[in-house]
């Protein structure tokens, strides 16, 4: 099975969005580890780009933005002379991902665009699709005042369901304060005080 050649396994960051996705960091740090000890043991330096990759999530999940750009960096760096196009396309739209929340909107919106072209070359429609929905969010014009952002709108919709702050984020790939200071934001645009008031809002087009 080639389990400790990284270089035949391609599972590695699949794992580790899996791991960030579902809040278990502490277990994505425990694995980054194993995978940084079959980097230093095989010199695979893909795998190494895959394990900057996964270091970037985790920091972006637990609010570090400098920390996760800082190492999605080189990884974009290193898949820049790499034949491994598919999976410098899957870097480029967490690192879109990443720039968004740290509001260098020019920036997210080259890198998901560049993602969202590859994907769609390759055929790869889902993953293309990942690329234009988070390409969506990247509001590079001032909104209206009073006007829900993307970001707003989806952490409103996914609260009025019943999700808790944790599931949100979980959902959205982003911090908990992160939609904590989203809804604080919703809130005082629509008026309302409450999520039960936020349900009975969501009901009908928002504005």
């Amino acid at each position: 099975m080639h389990l400790r050649e990284p270089g035949y396994s391609r599972w590695h960051l699949d794992y580790l969005e899996a791991l960030v996705a579902t809040g278990r960091l502490a277990d994505a740090l425990a694995f980054l580890d194993h995978l940084d000890g079959q980097v230093a043991s095989s010199g695979r330096r893909s795998a190494g780009a895959v394990a900057m990759t996964g270091r970037a999530m985790i920091h972006a999940a637990s609010g570090a933005l400098p920390e996760a750009l800082a190492a999605i960096e080189p990884a974009l760096a290193w898949y820049d002379s790499s034949p491994l196009r598919f999976d410098r396309a899957r870097t480029l739209l967490i690192a879109g991902r990443i720039h968004r929340r740290a509001k260098a909107k020019r920036l997210a919106r080259d890198a998901l665009a560049e993602a969202h072209r590859e994907f769609s070359a390759f055929g790869a429609v889902a993953w293309a699709e990942q690329a234009a929905a988070q390409l969506a969010r990247v509001n590079l014009r001032p909104p209206a005042a009073g006007t829900l952002t993307e970001t707003e709108r989806r952490v409103a919709e996914l609260a009025a369901a019943g999700l808790t702050n944790r599931e949100v984020a979980q959902q959205l790939f982003l911090a908990a304060k992160t939609v904590e200071a989203n809804l604080a934001r919703v809130y005082r645009k629509l008026g309302i005080s409450s999520r039960a008031e936020l349900g009975a809002r969501m009901g009908r087009p928002l504005p």
